[in-house]
């Protein structure tokens, strides 16, 4: 995996590159749709690529771990094979299932012992357990094993399981570096940021994560409750420190505006399941602000969802007929809000990293932040 820096915009910290993997180029700064269980929820892999344009979707180590498991992917050839994607895909490592599992599982320094939400079945994570999952799976750029601490956090929590974390990452590191890719080609290991909202500790963590010298990096434990004005300070200092040669990824973060502000921050590459998850509620992200399609203002706009952005989901449907839709409770609705949120989120990234090409990106940020967050 290789990548180039390629623009930065004179008046922030953005930046504009090019990843290079196995299954594609990746243009950066990008958002990466989420596909847990190896699907990007209620949008076909056609649409992601026809009408969307991801050129990078995720999956999920802890649930594909446990279905379809890992005999099936290992027969399909893995999970490009599996799922018919031929596009990059990244696996995080489980490390925020394990956090987000809290009842049913115990950290210790081994791994973590968890049961599994199917069917309480037992089962360990290590990190070198881990590494082997991934190289099972197949994804391009796998992620470390980590602790991600909660929000709040005593300091004291905070520092040990850093430290743990660092330990975790030299054990994955080994055990990457030992092991070669299932499938014929190369994969990537990004470690990731830990340290909770202490700037020492993520000045550790960022020196520790930037002195493995691997070809990225990761930021986890964000985006997890706590203010974003504080979000925003702990990245900029986590990205100031970070090597500049290569890409930086923000896990799990986030709104419109979210996005719009890391990235100006220095950060490369985003994944979250807002778009998805707000669009079957029915709230929709659009180049005008945020609006509920299911409100009764909008049962008789004949409009198109948002013309602005183009793709067939946005162009192609009223915003009246959407609404009918998620008042009929019928699954297309679902479909096509989906559809229309990512295709939105993947503009707002290209939309961004033309700016700071142009060297705009400053003045145009400023504006964006308030329209996209602008409630219709």
């Amino acid at each position: 995996m290789t990548f180039d820096l390629l623009a930065q915009d004179p008046a922030t910290k953005a930046r504009a590159g090019r990843l290079e993997t196995a299954h594609g180029t990746i243009e950066t700064p990008i958002f990466m749709p989420v596909g847990t269980a190896g699907t990007v929820k209620a949008v076909s892999q056609h649409t992601l690529k026809a009408d969307i344009n991801a050129q990078i979707i995720l999956g999920n180590t802890y649930h594909l771990y446990l279905r379809p498991g890992l005999d099936v992917l290992r027969a399909a050839g893995g999970l490009h094979q599996f799922n018919g994607w031929d596009r990059p895909i990244l696996t995080d490592s489980g490390g925020y299932q394990v956090y987000s599992l809290s009842n049913t599982r115990k950290i210790k320094e081994e791994g973590v012992k968890f049961r599994s939400h199917i069917d309480g079945s037992q089962h360990l994570f290590s990190p070198e357990g881990v590494m082997d999952i991934q190289r099972v799976i197949g994804a391009d750029i796998i992620m470390a094993f980590d602790e991600c601490t909660p929000w709040p956090c005593e300091y004291d929590y905070a520092a040990r399981s850093l430290d743990m974390t660092h330990r975790w990452l030299q054990r994955c590191i080994q055990r990457f570096d030992s092991t070669e890719g299932l499938y014929g080609y190369q994969q990537a290991l990004f470690p990731i940021v830990q340290g909770s909202t202490f700037k020492d500790l993520r000045i550790k963590s960022a020196e520790f994560i930037a002195a493995q010298g691997r070809e990225g990096n990761a930021i986890g434990g964000l985006s997890v409750g706590e203010p974003a004005e504080l979000m925003y300070e702990i990245t900029e200092l986590v990205c100031d420190i970070l090597p500049k040669d290569k890409p930086r990824y923000l896990m799990g973060v986030g709104t419109p505006a979210n996005i719009l502000e890391n990235i100006a921050l220095g950060v490369d590459m985003f994944d979250c399941v807002m778009p998805t998850r707000n669009a079957r509620n029915g709230m929709l992200f659009t180049t005008q602000g945020i609006l509920n399609v299911t409100n009764k203002k909008w049962a008789t706009d004949f409009t198109p969802i948002d013309s602005e952005l183009g793709g067939h989901a946005s162009t192609f449907y009223s915003r009246a007929y959407l609404r009918h839709l998620f008042q009929c409770k019928e699954m297309l609705g679902p479909q096509i809000a989906s559809a229309h949120n990512l295709a939105f989120y993947l503009w707002l990234v290209k939309e961004a990293r033309q700016q700071i090409v142009a060297g705009t990106f400053g003045p145009w940020k400023e504006r964006m932040v308030k329209q996209v967050m602008t409630r219709l």
